[in-house]
């Protein structure tokens, strides 16, 4: 299947980095029909993030939505919201939401229903803590949130992220049989779950992808690209860890 490669640029950017953006879109145009890009910007610039990127390969994706259409939930914004200011996916269930906000399962399917009703994807999180790993819990611990947080009904408009919790932004990653065998583990869950449906679902790896190890982990089986982080925020960079997945 075709690797997406989505970068989070987490709380990072202001209008000048929208130059970054657009680099990322100009050079995303040689992976083109090999590769999907994406970026996942802060909310504040979601929309001229869009018009900067019009008409090229590169798509846009939201951090988070509230799993209601509108209401009175002062500082959030709904999946409609992110789809009318040009997003067409959305990351759920992020660690760092999960542990900073204390994001449930529950409420993490809840967004992914919200995603799915406004015609977005949603990229689904999920993954181990240090503590987690150590105890030897990850497979267990996966197969839970990946239960819990994945909605029911055709899992087409889902994309599922493994980021062990203990490599985001530390520089540190698995090994690559780590990551085959926790990969390997989410596709069967997938398929005893979805059927031959969940064998189209996209898997990607995050936690400090960075370019000079991009390639080994996009070439693991069942690794279907990566979600970005550091990475992400600067052209040469990110088009370096597209590179590696359109060879």
């Amino acid at each position: 299947m075709r690797p997406l490669i989505a970068g989070n640029w987490k709380m990072h950017g202001l209008p000048p980095s929208l130059a970054e953006a657009k680099a990322i879109a100009e050079g995303a145009e040689t992976f083109k029909g090999r590769v999907d890009a994406m970026l996942c910007p802060p909310a504040t610039l979601i929309a001229q993030m869009a018009w900067h990127i019009k008409g090229s390969p590169l798509t846009i994706g939201g951090q988070d939505c509230h799993p209601k259409a509108s209401g009175a939930h002062t500082g959030d914004l709904s999946a409609e919201m992110l789809k009318d200011a040009g997003a067409t996916a959305v990351i759920v269930g992020h660690s760092e939401r999960r542990t900073d906000h204390g994001e449930t399962d529950s409420l993490v399917r809840a967004k992914a229903e919200a995603a799915r009703r406004a015609g977005l994807t949603a990229i689904v999180c999920i993954g181990e803590t240090e503590a987690e790993r150590d105890s030897g819990r990850t497979l267990g611990v996966c197969s839970g949130q990946l239960g819990g947080s994945v909605p029911d009904g055709d899992p087409a408009d889902i994309v599922i992220a493994y980021e062990p919790v203990w490599a985001i932004g530390t520089g540190r990653t698995p090994s690559e049989a780590d990551i085959a065998a926790v990969h390997a583990h989410i596709r069967a869950r997938l398929v005893e779950r979805f059927g031959e449906a969940g064998r189209a679902v996209r898997i990607l790896y995050g936690g400090s992808m960075k370019p000079d190890n991009a390639a080994a982990i996009l070439a693991i089986a069942e690794v279907n690209g990566g979600l970005v982080g550091g990475a992400s925020l600067k052209a040469a960079h990110f088009l370096a860890i597209i590179g590696a997945a359109g060879r």
